[in-house]
């Protein structure tokens, strides 16, 4: 009998949740991530003690993974024991309220530690052969933002702009990301305001060696497509028609790459996953708007939009 549920769970049912939570425990490494946040953690010399490091970063990690908010992370403390049971806390524990949390998050913002996370994970994954540099996968998605000027200041968010995709105008940023065709995984991230086009930023998302690019009819370029040929790159980007012009039998015969994406990570396969993506990112608390601070999926660095910067997770740096 364990102290956490005395007893009286006598479930025996594997949830997809338990089984995803027990994957992540065997796979992330957790010394190394707490070794590399325990000198900017506070050292709660009054007041009252802080959590320890290992549980906010499960916290983390749990809210990342599962899109959740701070007011959301807490409630889920609260309703679900596997989640208290993944962040190491007892039944009779005192449990993180949405501020711990949010404050946990800014400070790892603060320190840029976001990326430096990204490295140490990939780094492993890549040593065990989990992440092998085989293709990228390239894609972009909508972040919306408050388009009114009913605020303080009477303006909007000069670092967002107005983009039209199809016949739909959208106002925020985007969100440019590269994963990884074999495993699913996400090895390079940023941000641009939403009027920049996909394919400008596409040459930040690919890595060095790989081999294969994959991404949709709006990373088309005959210009691209021929120096990847050249460089003996298969070049699997959905082409689209000329103008006066209309698609050939082979080329609408061509499909799209859709990698099935797994619980945790990152991957577009169809039109309403940006929507779920950017409602994720903008779940956030009323003192976090104030503050004018950004949120961002686990060990995903989102910078500012100007300048634009890039976080790509390789060895040696």
């Amino acid at each position: 009998m364990e102290q956490t549920d005395l007893g009286l769970n006598l479930t025996t049912k594997r949830t997809r949740k338990r089984e995803f939570l027990s994957q992540m425990e065997r796979v992330v490494p957790w010394g190394a991530l707490v070794e590399l946040v325990s000198p900017y953690a506070p050292e709660g010399k009054k007041g009252r003690p802080p959590f320890a490091v290992e549980t906010m970063l499960r916290i983390h990690f749990m809210q990342q993974w599962f899109t959740l908010s701070d007011p959301a992370m807490e409630e889920a403390l609260h309703d679900i024991a596997l989640f208290r049971e993944f962040a190491g806390l007892g039944w009779d524990s005192r449990l993180p309220d949405e501020s711990t949390i949010l404050r946990f998050r800014h400070l790892l913002e603060k320190h840029k530690l976001a990326e430096q996370i990204l490295a140490v994970v990939n780094d492993l994954l890549r040593n065990k052969g989990l992440l092998l540099k085989a293709g990228t996968v390239v894609d972009a998605t909508l972040i919306s933002a408050p388009s009114s000027t009913k605020n303080q200041s009477g303006e909007r968010d000069p670092e967002m702009h107005q983009t039209k995709k199809g016949n739909q105008w959208y106002f925020g940023m985007k969100a440019h990301i590269g994963v990884d065709a074999k495993s699913g995984l996400v090895h390079t991230a940023g941000v641009t305001t939403g009027k920049v086009h996909d394919a400008k930023v596409m040459d930040n998302l690919i890595r060095e060696n790989d081999r294969a690019v994959h991404g949709d009819k709006g990373y088309a370029s005959d210009v691209k497509k021929r120096a990847a040929e050249e460089a003996g790159v298969l070049w699997a980007v959905k082409e689209k028609a000329k103008p006066g012009r209309e698609l050939t039998k082979r080329q609408r015969a061509q499909p799209p790459f859709r990698p099935r994406a797994r619980q945790g990570r990152a991957c577009f396969p169809r039109a309403e996953m940006p929507v779920r993506l950017s409602q994720g990112s903008l779940s956030r608390h009323r003192q976090e708007r104030r503050a004018g601070v950004r949120t961002a999926r686990a060990c995903q660095s989102i910078y500012r939009p100007r300048p634009a910067r890039w976080v790509r997770a390789r060895a040696g740096r």
